[in-house]
Protein backbone atom coordinates (compact mmCIF):
# COMPACT_ATOMS: atom_id res chain seq x y z
CA UNK A 1 0.00 0.00 0.00
CA UNK A 2 1.85 2.96 -1.17
CA UNK A 3 0.16 6.00 0.08
CA UNK A 4 2.08 9.13 -0.63
CA UNK A 5 3.14 11.09 2.57
CA UNK A 6 4.32 8.21 3.82
CA UNK A 7 7.71 9.09 4.64
CA UNK A 8 7.82 12.58 3.08
CA UNK A 9 9.17 15.57 4.10
CA UNK A 10 8.41 16.83 7.25
CA UNK A 11 4.51 17.03 6.96
CA UNK A 12 3.28 20.51 6.62
CA UNK A 13 -0.28 19.67 5.83
CA UNK A 14 -1.65 19.72 9.13
CA UNK A 15 -5.47 21.96 8.54
CA UNK A 16 -8.08 23.06 10.34
CA UNK A 17 -6.79 25.76 12.46
CA UNK A 18 -5.56 24.03 15.23
CA UNK A 19 -4.27 26.61 17.64
CA UNK A 20 -1.30 24.43 19.48
CA UNK A 21 -0.66 26.31 22.94
CA UNK A 22 1.64 24.03 25.72
CA UNK A 23 -2.25 22.86 26.72
CA UNK A 24 -2.75 20.77 23.99
CA UNK A 25 -0.35 18.31 24.19
CA UNK A 26 -1.17 17.84 27.85
CA UNK A 27 -4.71 17.60 26.44
CA UNK A 28 -3.98 14.97 24.32
CA UNK A 29 -2.32 12.69 27.21
CA UNK A 30 -4.95 12.78 29.38
CA UNK A 31 -7.68 12.00 26.65
CA UNK A 32 -4.94 8.92 25.98
CA UNK A 33 -4.63 8.05 29.50
CA UNK A 34 -8.57 8.53 29.97
CA UNK A 35 -9.05 5.72 27.29
CA UNK A 36 -6.98 3.32 28.96
CA UNK A 37 -9.47 1.78 31.05
CA UNK A 38 -12.20 1.01 27.18
CA UNK A 39 -8.72 -0.04 25.41
CA UNK A 40 -8.32 -2.37 28.10
CA UNK A 41 -12.12 -3.67 28.09
CA UNK A 42 -11.86 -3.63 23.75
CA UNK A 43 -8.77 -6.13 24.15
CA UNK A 44 -10.23 -8.39 26.76
CA UNK A 45 -13.76 -8.36 24.42
CA UNK A 46 -11.61 -9.55 21.23
CA UNK A 47 -9.81 -12.24 23.41
CA UNK A 48 -13.12 -13.66 24.76
CA UNK A 49 -14.82 -13.92 21.41
CA UNK A 50 -11.77 -15.27 19.57
CA UNK A 51 -11.39 -17.97 22.00
CA UNK A 52 -12.07 -21.58 20.04
CA UNK A 53 -13.27 -22.67 23.67
CA UNK A 54 -16.22 -19.85 23.35
CA UNK A 55 -18.88 -21.53 21.23
CA UNK A 56 -19.93 -17.25 19.98
CA UNK A 57 -16.13 -17.64 18.06
CA UNK A 58 -17.21 -19.47 15.40
CA UNK A 59 -20.44 -17.45 14.57
CA UNK A 60 -20.05 -14.10 12.16
CA UNK A 61 -22.06 -12.38 15.37
CA UNK A 62 -19.44 -13.32 17.29
CA UNK A 63 -16.24 -12.63 14.54
CA UNK A 64 -17.83 -9.01 14.08
CA UNK A 65 -17.57 -8.06 17.79
CA UNK A 66 -13.90 -9.37 18.02
CA UNK A 67 -13.43 -7.65 14.67
CA UNK A 68 -14.57 -4.28 16.00
CA UNK A 69 -12.90 -4.25 19.78
CA UNK A 70 -9.43 -4.56 17.62
CA UNK A 71 -10.66 -1.68 15.41
CA UNK A 72 -11.54 0.30 18.21
CA UNK A 73 -8.05 -0.65 20.09
CA UNK A 74 -6.10 -0.24 16.95
CA UNK A 75 -7.42 3.32 16.29
CA UNK A 76 -6.97 4.48 19.66
CA UNK A 77 -3.55 3.04 21.28
CA UNK A 78 -0.31 4.87 20.70
CA UNK A 79 2.31 2.75 18.33
CA UNK A 80 6.00 2.57 19.58
CA UNK A 81 8.83 2.64 17.33
CA UNK A 82 9.22 -0.76 14.95
CA UNK A 83 11.38 -2.74 15.63
CA UNK A 84 13.83 -3.24 12.38
CA UNK A 85 13.33 -7.22 12.02
CA UNK A 86 16.44 -7.76 10.01
CA UNK A 87 18.62 -10.46 10.99
CA UNK A 88 20.17 -11.57 8.10
CA UNK A 89 21.10 -10.91 4.49
CA UNK A 90 21.90 -13.09 1.42
CA UNK A 91 25.39 -11.90 0.31
CA UNK A 92 27.61 -13.53 -2.91
CA UNK A 93 24.75 -17.06 -2.53
CA UNK A 94 25.18 -16.88 0.99
CA UNK A 95 22.81 -16.52 3.85
CA UNK A 96 24.93 -14.65 6.51
CA UNK A 97 24.07 -13.35 9.90
CA UNK A 98 23.35 -9.47 10.25
CA UNK A 99 23.64 -7.54 13.86
CA UNK A 100 22.35 -4.07 13.88
CA UNK A 101 24.94 -2.27 15.86
CA UNK A 102 24.96 1.43 17.39
CA UNK A 103 28.41 2.92 16.28
CA UNK A 104 28.24 6.75 16.58
CA UNK A 105 25.76 8.57 19.00
CA UNK A 106 24.62 11.98 19.63
CA UNK A 107 21.95 13.92 21.53
CA UNK A 108 19.59 13.68 18.69
CA UNK A 109 20.67 10.60 16.19
CA UNK A 110 22.29 7.38 16.04
CA UNK A 111 24.28 5.76 13.38
CA UNK A 112 23.35 2.00 13.40
CA UNK A 113 25.43 -0.62 11.21
CA UNK A 114 23.91 -3.47 9.60
CA UNK A 115 27.26 -5.83 10.18
CA UNK A 116 27.51 -8.66 8.31
CA UNK A 117 28.71 -11.63 9.69
CA UNK A 118 30.34 -13.33 6.60
CA UNK A 119 32.73 -16.19 6.75
CA UNK A 120 33.72 -15.35 3.00
CA UNK A 121 34.46 -12.29 1.72
CA UNK A 122 32.20 -11.86 -2.09
CA UNK A 123 34.02 -11.40 -4.88
CA UNK A 124 32.01 -8.23 -5.49
CA UNK A 125 33.08 -5.38 -3.69
CA UNK A 126 30.86 -4.06 -1.03
CA UNK A 127 31.19 0.01 -1.30
CA UNK A 128 30.35 2.01 1.72
CA UNK A 129 26.86 3.03 1.95
CA UNK A 130 25.52 5.78 4.58
CA UNK A 131 21.81 6.40 4.21
CA UNK A 132 20.33 9.55 5.77
CA UNK A 133 16.72 8.33 6.59
CA UNK A 134 14.09 11.28 6.73
CA UNK A 135 13.03 13.37 10.01
CA UNK A 136 9.37 13.79 9.13
CA UNK A 137 7.62 11.82 11.81
CA UNK A 138 7.79 8.58 10.82
CA UNK A 139 11.19 6.78 12.78
CA UNK A 140 13.90 5.22 9.94
CA UNK A 141 12.11 2.02 10.23
CA UNK A 142 10.23 3.22 7.46
CA UNK A 143 13.39 2.32 5.33
CA UNK A 144 13.59 -1.00 6.34
CA UNK A 145 13.24 -2.54 2.90
CA UNK A 146 15.63 0.33 1.61
CA UNK A 147 18.10 -1.59 3.86
CA UNK A 148 17.16 -5.12 2.84
CA UNK A 149 17.53 -4.19 -1.03
CA UNK A 150 21.04 -3.29 -0.38
CA UNK A 151 22.63 -5.50 2.23
CA UNK A 152 23.50 -8.19 -0.30
CA UNK A 153 26.14 -5.56 -2.09
CA UNK A 154 26.82 -2.91 0.71
CA UNK A 155 27.95 -2.09 3.70
CA UNK A 156 25.61 -0.55 5.43
CA UNK A 157 24.96 1.92 7.76
CA UNK A 158 22.05 4.10 8.83
CA UNK A 159 20.58 7.98 10.82
CA UNK A 160 18.35 6.78 13.45
CA UNK A 161 16.97 10.30 14.44
CA UNK A 162 15.63 10.01 18.10
CA UNK A 163 12.33 11.25 18.93
CA UNK A 164 12.29 14.88 20.20
CA UNK A 165 9.92 13.68 23.10
CA UNK A 166 12.44 11.67 24.41
CA UNK A 167 15.78 14.24 24.15
CA UNK A 168 15.78 15.82 28.05
CA UNK A 169 16.22 19.51 27.57
CA UNK A 170 20.01 19.38 28.48
CA UNK A 171 20.56 17.69 25.41
CA UNK A 172 20.79 21.19 23.53
CA UNK A 173 18.62 22.46 20.70
CA UNK A 174 18.75 21.07 17.34
CA UNK A 175 17.77 22.94 14.14
CA UNK A 176 18.82 22.58 10.24
CA UNK A 177 21.97 23.68 10.84
CA UNK A 178 22.44 20.80 13.73
CA UNK A 179 21.67 18.46 11.25
CA UNK A 180 23.65 19.57 8.46
CA UNK A 181 26.84 19.54 11.12
CA UNK A 182 25.57 15.56 12.41
CA UNK A 183 25.93 14.86 8.10
CA UNK A 184 29.51 16.30 8.31
CA UNK A 185 30.39 14.62 11.11
CA UNK A 186 28.78 11.06 10.82
CA UNK A 187 31.35 11.28 7.37
CA UNK A 188 34.20 12.31 9.34
CA UNK A 189 33.71 9.31 11.02
CA UNK A 190 32.81 6.98 8.38
CA UNK A 191 35.91 8.53 6.76
CA UNK A 192 36.91 7.32 2.96
CA UNK A 193 35.03 6.42 0.15
CA UNK A 194 31.75 6.58 1.70
CA UNK A 195 28.24 6.99 -0.91
CA UNK A 196 25.51 8.73 0.59
CA UNK A 197 22.01 8.39 -0.33
CA UNK A 198 19.23 11.20 0.87
CA UNK A 199 16.10 9.71 1.12
CA UNK A 200 13.70 12.85 0.32
CA UNK A 201 13.97 15.27 3.59
CA UNK A 202 17.22 14.89 4.05
CA UNK A 203 18.36 15.85 0.07
CA UNK A 204 18.81 19.35 1.05
CA UNK A 205 20.94 19.08 3.68
CA UNK A 206 22.74 16.22 2.39
CA UNK A 207 23.67 18.80 -0.42
CA UNK A 208 24.34 21.54 1.90
CA UNK A 209 27.01 19.41 3.79
CA UNK A 210 28.92 17.71 0.70
CA UNK A 211 28.88 21.23 -0.56
CA UNK A 212 30.04 22.69 2.31
CA UNK A 213 33.05 19.92 2.71
CA UNK A 214 33.81 20.47 -0.74
CA UNK A 215 34.23 24.23 -0.47
CA UNK A 216 36.95 22.89 2.97
CA UNK A 217 38.45 20.81 0.62
CA UNK A 218 37.56 18.03 3.02
CA UNK A 219 39.47 14.64 2.62
CA UNK A 220 36.21 12.79 4.01
CA UNK A 221 33.37 14.46 1.15
CA UNK A 222 31.84 11.35 -0.15
CA UNK A 223 32.39 9.37 -3.30
CA UNK A 224 29.00 9.71 -4.31
CA UNK A 225 25.67 11.46 -3.29
CA UNK A 226 22.62 9.97 -4.40
CA UNK A 227 19.26 12.53 -3.69
CA UNK A 228 16.08 10.34 -3.68
CA UNK A 229 12.50 12.41 -3.94
CA UNK A 230 14.07 15.74 -2.39
CA UNK A 231 12.50 18.81 -2.20
CA UNK A 232 15.68 20.40 -3.45
CA UNK A 233 13.71 23.26 -5.44
CA UNK A 234 10.03 23.50 -4.40
CA UNK A 235 9.02 25.77 -7.52
CA UNK A 236 9.80 23.24 -9.95
CA UNK A 237 5.95 21.66 -10.11
CA UNK A 238 4.82 22.53 -6.53
CA UNK A 239 2.65 20.21 -5.00
CA UNK A 240 -0.34 20.63 -2.54
CA UNK A 241 2.55 20.37 0.36
CA UNK A 242 4.85 23.41 -1.17
CA UNK A 243 1.91 25.30 -1.84
CA UNK A 244 0.45 25.43 1.69
CA UNK A 245 3.91 26.15 2.95
CA UNK A 246 3.90 29.86 0.65
CA UNK A 247 0.57 30.66 1.54
CA UNK A 248 0.27 29.85 5.32
CA UNK A 249 4.08 31.77 6.26
CA UNK A 250 6.14 30.70 8.67
CA UNK A 251 4.24 32.33 11.74
CA UNK A 252 1.64 30.45 10.80
CA UNK A 253 3.20 27.29 11.78
CA UNK A 254 4.74 28.95 14.69
CA UNK A 255 1.41 29.64 16.05
CA UNK A 256 -0.66 27.34 15.35
CA UNK A 257 1.76 23.48 15.40
CA UNK A 258 4.58 23.91 17.45
CA UNK A 259 3.76 23.00 21.86
CA UNK A 260 5.81 22.05 24.36
CA UNK A 261 6.32 17.94 25.75
CA UNK A 262 4.72 17.64 29.21
CA UNK A 263 5.54 15.40 31.93
CA UNK A 264 6.83 12.58 32.09
CA UNK A 265 8.61 12.47 29.11
CA UNK A 266 12.27 12.70 29.14
CA UNK A 267 12.05 16.04 27.07
CA UNK A 268 9.78 17.62 29.06
CA UNK A 269 9.25 21.40 28.39
CA UNK A 270 10.97 20.88 25.11
CA UNK A 271 9.39 23.00 21.96
CA UNK A 272 8.39 20.24 19.40
CA UNK A 273 6.18 19.76 16.80
CA UNK A 274 4.44 16.80 18.21
CA UNK A 275 3.53 13.28 16.41
CA UNK A 276 -0.16 13.98 16.80
CA UNK A 277 -0.69 16.55 14.85
CA UNK A 278 1.83 15.39 12.48
CA UNK A 279 -0.43 12.14 12.08
CA UNK A 280 -3.65 14.04 11.70
CA UNK A 281 -1.74 15.66 8.72
CA UNK A 282 -0.85 12.40 7.23
CA UNK A 283 -4.19 10.92 7.47
CA UNK A 284 -6.10 14.13 6.12
CA UNK A 285 -4.20 14.02 3.01
CA UNK A 286 -5.83 10.66 2.43
CA UNK A 287 -8.69 9.94 4.68
CA UNK A 288 -10.98 8.12 1.85
CA UNK A 289 -8.00 5.60 1.56
CA UNK A 290 -7.54 4.99 5.09
CA UNK A 291 -11.36 4.86 6.20
CA UNK A 292 -11.77 2.24 2.97
CA UNK A 293 -8.37 0.47 4.79
CA UNK A 294 -9.96 0.01 8.03
CA UNK A 295 -13.33 -0.94 5.98
CA UNK A 296 -11.54 -4.24 4.80
CA UNK A 297 -9.53 -4.80 8.01
CA UNK A 298 -13.39 -5.09 9.66
CA UNK A 299 -14.01 -7.30 6.04
CA UNK A 300 -10.85 -9.49 6.32
CA UNK A 301 -11.23 -10.61 10.05
CA UNK A 302 -15.01 -11.29 10.05
CA UNK A 303 -13.96 -13.34 7.04
CA UNK A 304 -10.82 -15.39 8.74
CA UNK A 305 -8.91 -13.88 5.63
CA UNK A 306 -5.64 -13.83 8.18
CA UNK A 307 -2.59 -12.64 5.16
CA UNK A 308 -5.19 -9.64 4.68
CA UNK A 309 -5.29 -8.48 7.66
CA UNK A 310 -1.76 -9.12 8.81
CA UNK A 311 -0.72 -6.63 5.91
CA UNK A 312 -2.91 -4.22 7.16
CA UNK A 313 -1.30 -4.62 10.67
CA UNK A 314 1.95 -4.35 9.28
CA UNK A 315 1.78 -1.20 7.27
CA UNK A 316 -0.35 0.21 10.13
CA UNK A 317 2.08 -0.51 12.48
CA UNK A 318 4.60 1.67 11.11
CA UNK A 319 2.63 4.27 9.28
CA UNK A 320 0.50 5.06 12.60
CA UNK A 321 4.34 5.03 14.68
CA UNK A 322 5.28 8.54 14.86
CA UNK A 323 8.02 10.96 16.33
CA UNK A 324 7.91 14.42 18.15
CA UNK A 325 10.37 17.21 15.89
CA UNK A 326 12.64 19.42 17.27
CA UNK A 327 10.69 22.63 16.61
CA UNK A 328 13.59 24.36 15.80
CA UNK A 329 14.39 22.01 12.95
CA UNK A 330 10.99 22.22 11.86
CA UNK A 331 10.55 26.02 11.56
CA UNK A 332 13.88 26.46 10.06
CA UNK A 333 13.42 23.69 7.44
CA UNK A 334 10.23 24.83 6.44
CA UNK A 335 10.69 28.58 6.05
CA UNK A 336 14.40 27.49 4.11
CA UNK A 337 13.52 24.92 1.86
CA UNK A 338 9.75 25.55 1.36
CA UNK A 339 8.70 29.10 2.67
CA UNK A 340 11.81 31.08 1.47
CA UNK A 341 13.70 28.31 -1.23
CA UNK A 342 16.69 29.23 -0.62
CA UNK A 343 18.71 26.59 -1.80
CA UNK A 344 18.17 27.21 -5.32
CA UNK A 345 18.15 31.13 -4.89
CA UNK A 346 22.03 30.58 -3.77
CA UNK A 347 20.57 32.01 -0.49
CA UNK A 348 20.95 29.29 2.01
CA UNK A 349 23.86 29.30 4.97
CA UNK A 350 24.63 27.32 7.66
CA UNK A 351 25.65 29.28 10.74
CA UNK A 352 26.25 32.57 8.52
CA UNK A 353 28.16 30.83 5.31
CA UNK A 354 26.48 30.72 2.39
CA UNK A 355 26.03 27.19 0.98
CA UNK A 356 27.55 27.07 -2.74
CA UNK A 357 26.45 23.72 -4.42
CA UNK A 358 28.96 24.66 -7.76
CA UNK A 359 31.75 23.97 -5.20
CA UNK A 360 31.04 20.35 -6.03
CA UNK A 361 33.39 18.94 -7.74
CA UNK A 362 34.67 15.36 -6.62
CA UNK A 363 31.36 13.76 -5.34
CA UNK A 364 28.94 11.86 -8.26
CA UNK A 365 25.63 12.82 -8.35
CA UNK A 366 22.24 10.58 -9.29
CA UNK A 367 18.96 11.85 -9.13
CA UNK A 368 15.69 9.50 -8.66
CA UNK A 369 12.28 10.66 -9.17
CA UNK A 370 8.78 8.86 -9.15
CA UNK A 371 6.50 9.82 -12.14
CA UNK A 372 3.46 10.34 -9.64
CA UNK A 373 5.40 11.93 -6.76
CA UNK A 374 3.25 13.77 -4.85
CA UNK A 375 5.43 15.02 -2.50
CA UNK A 376 8.17 16.23 -4.24
CA UNK A 377 6.97 16.99 -7.75
CA UNK A 378 8.62 15.82 -10.88
CA UNK A 379 11.87 18.48 -11.61
CA UNK A 380 12.28 19.34 -7.64
CA UNK A 381 15.24 16.62 -7.03
CA UNK A 382 16.69 16.69 -10.65
CA UNK A 383 17.17 20.62 -10.10
CA UNK A 384 20.45 19.88 -7.79
CA UNK A 385 22.04 19.29 -11.05
CA UNK A 386 21.76 22.81 -12.33
CA UNK A 387 23.45 23.57 -8.94
CA UNK A 388 26.35 21.44 -9.16
CA UNK A 389 27.30 22.37 -12.39
CA UNK A 390 30.81 21.69 -11.84
CA UNK A 391 30.34 17.97 -11.11
CA UNK A 392 31.73 16.50 -14.54
CA UNK A 393 28.93 15.13 -16.95
CA UNK A 394 30.11 11.49 -16.45
CA UNK A 395 29.53 11.99 -12.82
CA UNK A 396 25.66 12.63 -13.12
CA UNK A 397 23.01 10.87 -13.60
CA UNK A 398 19.16 11.68 -13.38
CA UNK A 399 16.33 8.53 -13.42
CA UNK A 400 12.85 9.04 -13.24
CA UNK A 401 10.62 5.55 -12.30
CA UNK A 402 7.76 5.63 -13.96
CA UNK A 403 4.57 4.85 -12.32
CA UNK A 404 5.84 5.19 -8.62
CA UNK A 405 4.92 7.80 -6.21
CA UNK A 406 6.81 9.29 -3.66
CA UNK A 407 6.90 5.71 -1.54
CA UNK A 408 7.81 3.79 -4.65
CA UNK A 409 10.59 5.71 -4.97
CA UNK A 410 12.09 4.19 -1.89
CA UNK A 411 10.41 1.00 -1.14
CA UNK A 412 8.39 -1.52 -3.09
CA UNK A 413 8.74 -3.69 -6.36
CA UNK A 414 10.01 -1.14 -8.70
CA UNK A 415 12.74 -0.10 -6.02
CA UNK A 416 13.54 -3.30 -5.68
CA UNK A 417 14.19 -4.43 -9.01
CA UNK A 418 14.78 -1.22 -10.76
CA UNK A 419 15.92 1.67 -8.56
CA UNK A 420 18.41 -0.28 -6.23
CA UNK A 421 20.41 -1.65 -8.98
CA UNK A 422 20.51 1.69 -10.58
CA UNK A 423 21.87 2.74 -7.61
CA UNK A 424 24.15 0.37 -6.58
CA UNK A 425 25.71 0.25 -9.99
CA UNK A 426 26.51 4.20 -10.09
CA UNK A 427 28.13 3.85 -6.49
CA UNK A 428 30.41 0.62 -7.81
CA UNK A 429 30.84 2.83 -10.67
CA UNK A 430 31.95 5.77 -8.62
CA UNK A 431 33.95 4.15 -5.84
CA UNK A 432 37.03 4.81 -5.21
CA UNK A 433 37.32 7.58 -7.40
CA UNK A 434 39.63 9.69 -5.43
CA UNK A 435 42.38 9.38 -3.19
CA UNK A 436 43.84 11.31 -0.37
CA UNK A 437 41.52 9.42 2.60
CA UNK A 438 42.43 8.41 5.34
CA UNK A 439 40.78 4.97 6.93
CA UNK A 440 37.69 5.36 8.69
CA UNK A 441 36.90 5.40 12.38
CA UNK A 442 34.00 3.06 11.46
CA UNK A 443 36.88 0.61 10.18
CA UNK A 444 39.19 1.02 13.08
CA UNK A 445 36.19 0.06 15.40
CA UNK A 446 35.83 -3.41 15.88
CA UNK A 447 32.94 -5.55 16.37
CA UNK A 448 32.80 -8.84 18.16
CA UNK A 449 29.63 -10.52 18.61
CA UNK A 450 27.54 -7.62 17.93
CA UNK A 451 29.22 -5.56 20.21
CA UNK A 452 30.84 -2.02 20.31
CA UNK A 453 34.22 -1.29 20.85
CA UNK A 454 34.41 2.07 20.53
CA UNK A 455 31.06 4.14 20.38
CA UNK A 456 31.88 7.74 19.01
CA UNK A 457 30.50 10.80 20.37
CA UNK A 458 28.45 13.39 18.03
CA UNK A 459 28.93 16.95 17.50
CA UNK A 460 29.05 18.84 21.01
CA UNK A 461 26.16 19.74 22.81
CA UNK A 462 24.47 23.47 22.46
CA UNK A 463 23.07 24.90 24.73
CA UNK A 464 19.67 25.72 25.11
Amino acid sequence: MAIGEFGGAPDISTEGGFVASSPMYWLYEMSHAALNPSRALADATKLFYKNPVNPLSHTTFGKSIAAAAELFERSTRRYSKPEWGITSALVGGERVPVNIVPVWEGPFCRLLHFSRAMEHAPRRPQPKMLIVAPMSGHYATLLRGTVEAFLPNHDVYITDWADARSVPVAGGRFDLDDYIDYVISILHFLGGDTHVIAVCQPSVPVLAAVALMEANEDPYVPSSMTLMGGPIDTRANPTAVNKLAQDRGIEWFRRNVITKVPFPHAGVMRDVYPGFLQLNGFVSMNLDKHIEAHKNLFTHLVQGDGDGAQKHREFYDEYLAVMDLSAEFYLQTVDTVFVQQALPKGEMTHRGRKIDPSRIRRTALLTVEGEHDDISGLGQTKASHDLCFNIPAEKKSHWMQPGVGHYGVFNGSCFRSEIAPRISDFILSNNGSFAGKRPSKATEAVERGGKVVELKRAVPRRSE
